[in-house]
């Protein structure tokens, strides 16, 4: 538990840097309730961190009876240890220290996109969009968290871009939303970089012997059968990722340098050696 929350409150500090440190300085409005806040935060004067907090509380009453006590502490705590860090960064950062705009956006993305990926695999999210998308995800657990995110996020820009009515903000606004699903992918889901193989030879036997081997990697047998020969054949189907696939290619053409072999990118994969898709809450 210890852990855990150590874990929660160093993504809250990451989040907050992006906030405190990159974005509000520079006046640019991501997405989510950050976003949101930042706005009010140019139409009011209140601190940034005060915002989120305010605007987090009828999402977290909504959350608490739909995931239970757990995933609400969980959470709370991110948002208030996040909203505090960026109001006691805001004390010292007066003035933006980066310039360049896209640099804001790239570097603003990022870091609260490492922070609310960070507390989602450890059992919180950071409040706002985030419980919103945990929400559908129950309904829809085929869409992506990050892509779900993006769409929201895209929509709390246009907003800001009314207000703030800086059209170059707004796109570089954008700059920083789709570098936030980007790395909030990454973050939460990793990157396969797999490689899947359909491979028809006639030395189907000897090249999965190797490959089981040599390469420690699962190998499935499916039938088939040639339309003009009508001989049966094993096909071989195997999944590795990217770095192994030189060798996959290797044992294949120095078995059977005649084998039929087709290559295919696999994005999302689940299972054993992989992630799990049962697993997957994010």
């Amino acid at each position: 538990m210890v852990k855990k929350y150590s874990l929660i409150a160093i993504a809250a500090l990451v989040y907050a840097l992006g906030v405190g440190v990159v974005l509000e300085p520079a006046h640019l409005v991501t997405g989510g309730v950050t976003g949101m806040g930042i706005v009010f935060n140019y139409v009011t004067g209140v601190g940034t961190g005060t915002w989120i907090l305010l605007l987090n509380i009828p999402i977290l009453i909504v959350g608490a009876m739909r995931f239970g006590k757990r995933f609400i502490a969980s959470t709370v705590y991110f948002i208030v240890m996040s909203s505090v860090f960026t109001d006691v960064i805001a004390v010292f950062v007066k003035e933006p220290i980066l310039t360049d705009p896209l640099l804001v956006a790239v570097a603003g993305g990022s870091l609260t996109a490492t922070g609310m990926g960070w507390a989602l695999r450890n059992g919180a999210t950071s409040g706002g969009i985030d419980s919103i998308v945990k929400l559908i995800r129950r309904r829809r657990p085929h869409m992506k968290t990050s892509t779900l995110i993006f769409l929201m996020d895209i929509v709390i820009v246009g907003v800001g871009a009314l207000v703030l009515r800086d059209l170059e903000k707004t796109l570089y606004a954008a700059v920083s939303v789709a570098t936030t699903s980007y790395v909030l992918d990454l973050v939460l889901y990793g990157k396969d970089e797999a490689r899947q193989y359909l491979v028809i030879s006639d030395k189907s036997g000897e090249i999965a012997a190797r490959l089981l081997e040599e390469l420690h990697t699962g190998v499935t047998y499916l039938t088939g059968q040639g339309a003009f020969s009508s001989r049966e054949k094993q096909i071989l189907l195997c999944v590795v990722r990217k770095p192994r696939s030189s060798k996959l290619e290797g044992i294949v053409r120095d078995t059977d340098p005649q084998a039929f072999l087709i290559v295919s990118n696999a994005t999302r994969i689940y299972g054993e050696g992989y992630k799990s898709f049962f697993g997957e809450s994010f």
